[in-house]
């Protein structure tokens, strides 16, 4: 009878030097995002940074995210180097909406089994989305887990930490009747609504080539979520700014209420703002209602901001000063029926 061989952890999937050298590759990667605070390097057990001077009553802000399942979309298209910008950009446009400034950014990473040029082009976007919210990546985890994910598939969770003064918190308290409600522009999809998404391309049996206003339609969909860390830091040093909203899953619909009183009810105009073209196809390729559109995507809006009506030109310019596009697509009023967003069609 045959002796069987030896068992080691490699045998059963898992490969430790594989991870010691992700961990060498992506080192410069983590790097490149530091920032004031930052205390040591990754590789520890757990990432330092000390928070920043100047504050009298400083309270922490965190949010973790995924990015659902656009993920099975950047693994069929075997497009990996934007979805870790997703990523972040779903944790801190999160906690800008209290008003906080995004200070550092974590990172997990699951797969089945570990492929490093995968994994550094993941994770090469997601140390680009710290950059671009001048959040440093202080660590992270990947997880090489045999059975628990098909070959080629992994998935992704994002932790960040962002820093306000107790007294600069927006609750919404502050908003008032006639208050002018600014959207500020997606890139996209950003990441949600993608299961309904790919449902519409399985039924419509649309492929890769497939173009729209000569684009191709995979490069529409994986068009990474915008950061507005930017955009909002600079939009709070020009107005008065009375809430914030991160338009994810739920469209307008269902996240603009939950950064107002009870008592107001946002009046937005759809003709105040170009519907990017990717919706429309959605839209029509899925026989897909407005109303259903409007509650599952963000229909071209990736974040609004609440602003006094005498600062709305001030506010869109501010917005347009950072590199982003900036609409004022309605106003506040009060409200009826509980119903918190009111559509003029």
């Amino acid at each position: 009878m045959d002796t069987p061989k030896p068992l080691t952890y490699r045998s059963a999937g898992v490969n430790i030097d594989a991870g010691n050298t992700l961990v060498d590759r992506i080192k410069p990667l983590a790097q490149s995002t530091h920032r004031p605070g930052v205390l040591g390097g990754i590789g520890g057990f757990g990432g330092l940074f000390a928070l920043p001077g100047g504050y009298r009553e400083p309270v922490l802000v965190s949010g973790t995210d995924g990015v659902g399942t656009k993920l099975l979309l950047a693994q069929e298209a075997n497009q990996h180097d934007r979805i870790g910008i997703d990523l972040v950009a779903m944790c801190v446009n999160d906690i800008l909406v209290s008003g906080a400034e995004p200070l550092w950014f974590l990172d997990y990473y699951a797969c089945g089994q570990l492929d490093n040029d995968v994994a550094e082009a993941v994770i090469t976007g997601v140390a680009d989305g710290c950059r671009q919210a001048g959040c440093a990546l202080l660590g992270g985890e990947t997880a090489e887990m045999p059975g628990m994910y098909p070959a080629g598939h992994y998935d992704l969770a994002g932790f960040a930490v962002g820093i306000v003064e107790k007294s600069a918190i927006l609750t919404g308290a502050a908003c008032r009747e006639g208050d002018a409600v600014i959207g500020i522009a997606a890139s996209g999809p950003h990441s949600n609504g993608y299961s309904l998404i790919r449902e519409i391309l399985v039924r419509g049996g649309a492929h890769a080539h497939v173009q729209i206003n000569g684009e191709p339609l995979v490069d529409l969909l994986l068009q990474p979520t915008r950061i507005y860390v930017n955009a909002i830091q600079g939009l709070r040093k020009a107005v008065t700014v009375h809430a914030l909203s991160h338009i994810t899953g739920g469209g307008l619909v269902e996240n603009l209420p939950r950064s107002l009183p009870t008592a107001l009810a946002a009046r937005i105009d759809p003709q105040s703002w170009q519907m990017p073209a990717i919706f429309q196809w959605l839209q029509e390729h899925g026989q897909v209602s407005m109303e259903e559109m409007r509650r599952v995507f963000n229909m071209g809006i990736g974040m609004v901001a609440i602003v006094p009506w005498e600062s709305r030109q001030a506010a869109v310019q501010s917005i347009r000063e950072h590199g982003e596009q900036a609409f004022v697509i309605g106003q506040l009023v009060p409200r009826q029926d509980g119903e918190g967003v009111r559509f003029l069609d």
